[in-house]
């Protein structure tokens, strides 16, 4: 079974209660939404493999440890996926992104996709997958499942705010694959909104509501 890995770190607490507040401006959502994804990616990012390699300093000749590779792919679940995309690439500037266009039915809380391209190569990277709510865990799901129906094997879930219902539902659809929360909250509402939440993240980054 894969980890689930809710975050402690101070900032991304702090942070993370600021994109709560229903006050928030857009601008400041976004920056926020940012920031807490270049922190999560941070302590997401622990277990990529070194190398040692030779280099010179100016002083000598020494081993150091480098990435083995840069094989990492972030994929976004549309539209408000893109707000953690940005955090990711300042730390690994030369991942490559792949999208999936989702949305959930009004009536029936389920995916339905709109769009999905991915790199050629995602079979050989390390695949983020990146949404700020993991709710229902029907998007969740259905966006690895189309990564794995292209040959992503090797994928991690990240997300800022989470119920429980959605992290069953991921856990049993994909039992391998590693979940990352900022914040685990305390129940899905009857309109399958995460409660205390904060409300719907694509509207609060772009403004639509």
């Amino acid at each position: 079974m894969g980890k689930v890995y809710v975050f402690d770190h101070p900032l991304i607490q702090h942070k993370t209660a600021m994109i709560r507040k229903k006050e928030t401006s857009v601008k400041d959502f976004r920056e926020l939404v940012k920031e807490i994804g270049m922190l999560m990616g941070y302590e997401a990012t622990r277990d990529l493999p070194l190398k040692e390699v030779d280099i010179e300093t100016p002083i000598c000749p020494t081993k150091v440890n480098m990435l083995k590779g840069e094989d990492i792919a972030i994929v976004p679940i549309l539209r408000a996926g893109l707000g953690l995309v940005d955090g990711m690439l300042a730390l690994v500037p030369n991942a490559k992104v792949g999208h999936i266009g989702l949305y959930r039915d009004p009536d029936t809380h389920k995916p339905v996709e709109y769009y999905c391209k991915m790199p050629n190569d995602i079979d050989r990277r390390k695949v983020f997958v990146v949404d700020p709510m993991l709710a229902t865990g029907g998007s969740a799901v259905a966006s690895i499942d189309f990564i794995k129906d292209r040959g992503g094997k090797d994928i991690v879930f990240m997300c800022l705010i989470a119920a429980p219902e959605g992290i069953e539902v991921l856990q049993k659809a994909h039992p391998d694959v590693d979940i990352y929360i900022a914040a685990k909250d305390e129940k899905l509402n009857e309109n399958a909104y995460i409660v205390p939440g904060l409300g719907d993240a694509g509207d609060r980054l772009y403004g639509t509501k």
